[in-house]
């Protein structure tokens, strides 16, 4: 199977092409061996970064933006966002503070990518 990739290694955005063969992966239009390895990978463990929010009790702050702190395998994320989508923030959080340990057994954490203020008034029943 050939798969056409643009690498984001650097700013330079080669144009790679990667097939799987009998003796392995052949990589062609990389400049570097960054490219050759962000190919290889994208070939055999593709990961992604994922961003997204997860809701709050505070009807100021419905929502806080999350990220992972490192990349999670692609075939991974829907059921992350699955497991996201039923977290409840109910206290002040700081950025890069953990929401989630290890989520999916991957070793990624599920950070929080602003803060959360220090809110005293009433919360919202959800």
């Amino acid at each position: 199977m050939q798969k056409k990739i643009i690498c984001i290694v650097c700013p330079r955005g080669c144009h790679i092409t990667a097939e799987k063969t009998d003796n392995g992966i052949l990589v062609q239009g990389n400049a570097c061996k960054r490219g050759y390895d962000f190919a290889v990978l994208e070939m055999t463990a593709p990961k992604r970064s994922l961003t997204t929010t997860v809701r709050t009790v505070f009807p100021q702050f419905p929502v806080i933006p999350v990220r992972t702190d490192t990349e999670l395998p692609k075939e991974l994320l829907l059921d992350a966002m699955r497991i996201l989508d039923n977290i409840l923030v109910d206290k002040k959080v700081k950025m890069h503070d953990i929401i989630i340990k290890d989520i999916l057994g991957t070793g990624c954490n599920i950070i929080a990518s602003s803060d959360l203020p220090d809110l005293t008034i009433e919360r919202e029943n959800r």
